[in-house]
This record gives structure tokens, sequence and C-alpha cells, in this order.
């Protein structure tokens, strides 16, 4: 994989921002683990605005592959053992699905499909995310589906998140000429509503890669099969 000058700098950016996030989560906020957890969920996702500035869009590995180890080191699992407040709360694997799913999804849809990964990743980043934080501070009304216990403010909140993110993200790519896609704000929320009953009945953390895949699935169908818009790897 050749790495030019361009794409050594966009990663330098991207390291030196998710090292501020960590250090800023986990040293200096002095949030609750489960609020620090999702911070860093969260935040971590805007690294889908810098993808789209790689040369060549596997340079994007070098960011998922080390978080993805990184978080792997984290958890309990780890034969090196980190004290941190980051992942001793929620599901301890839930971070690690989402970098192994981001990493996943940059080898599926290289190119010119980084639109889609960054539609997909913005389900789980910033719609599971503050699904969880709004769940948590004003969920009252709870339900059950597949043995985790979830809130309908939560859930509502994951579809609002589900279609600014995604609105954003079109709106950005498409203004910078990195993709040029229609803007359709009712497939956006029904994308967004599918996604959203796709992590209410996920359990285990697992919400971190359904939702993730579902959303890529459907956007793939939207602007291939609706629009004719190939998704084929440029040459």
């Amino acid at each position: 994989m050749f790495i030019g000058l361009n794409d050594f700098i966009v990663l330098a950016i991207a390291y030196v921002y998710v090292i501020i996030i960590f250090i800023l989560s986990e040293f200096v906020l002095d949030l609750p683990p489960s609020i620090s957890r999702k911070f860093l969920h969260i935040m971590v996702g805007n690294c889908v605005f810098v993808m789209p500035f790689f040369a060549n869009p596997y340079s994007a590995l070098f960011i998922t592959i080390p978080f993805t180890v990184l978080t792997f080191l984290l958890t309990e699992y780890s034969p090196i053992k980190i004290n941190n407040s980051v992942t001793s709360s929620g599901h301890v694997l839930g971070l690690l699905y989402y970098a192994a799913t981001w990493t996943v999804l940059i080898i599926l849809f290289p190119m010119n499909h980084l639109i889609v990964v960054s539609l997909a990743i913005a389900a789980m980043c910033y719609g599971d995310g503050f699904a969880a934080i709004v769940g948590e501070k004003y969920g009252k009304h709870k339900y059950n589906i597949s043995g985790d216990q979830k809130s309908l403010e939560g859930s509502f909140a994951m579809f609002i998140a589900c279609i600014i993110s995604s609105s954003i993200i079109i709106g950005f790519f498409n203004l910078f000429g990195f993709a040029n896609v229609p803007f359709d704000l009712l497939v956006i929320s029904i994308i967004a509503l599918v996604a959203t009953f796709v992590e209410a009945a996920t359990p285990k953390g697992l919400d971190n890669v359904t939702a993730c895949f579902v959303t890529a699935i459907l956007y793939i169908a939207y602007f291939m099969i609706f629009n004719g818009i190939s998704i084929l790897p440029l040459n």
C-alpha cells in the first residue's frame, strides 16, 4: 500500500485528534464512565470527515486498525491489563466492535464508496452514541426486545441523530466533490428509522455492527438501484 505525503499529513491530523479526544475523555473532563465511553464513541466518529482527503482511501486503515488494537487492549480479554474508565462501563466489547466494523467497511467499500462507509459509521457513532446518552439521562419509557433494556427516548435520539449526521455527511461529500449523490430527506429518514429498529432489537453491544451494516446495505441499494450510481471501485 503506497502512502504519499498527503496521506501522512491526513493521518497525522487524525492521530492528533484521536489522542486529544482520548485524553479529554479519560483524564480531563471527569465524566462518569458511561458518558466518557460514549463521548469517545461519538467524537472519534468525526474521523469520517478526514477519510475522503486520503489520496489512497486504504490509508484510512492506518486509523481504524490501530484503534481496533487499542480498544482490544482496553478490554478484559487483553493480555495487557490497562486500567481505564472508558471501557469499564457498558458492553466491554462495544468499542472493539465499533473499530473492527469500521475497518471491515473500508476494506469492503474503498475508493468512491467512502460515502457509504461514512454514512454507515454515522449510524454507529452518532446514532448509537446519542441513543445511549439520552436514554441514560432521560429514558423513562423502557422496553426490552432481545435482552438489553433500552428506552423510547434513546431510540428517538438515535433516529434524529442519524438523520442529522447523514444529511451533514451527504452535504459534505457533495460540497467538496467527493461524491455526487442525491439528497432525499425522506430516504434518509427511512434508512435512519430502519437502523433505529435494528439497534433496538440487537443485544450485547452488537448494535455497533448490525446498525452499521444495515445502513451500508440500504444506502448501496438506494444509490445503485434507484439512482444508477455505480459502487464499483474506481480504477
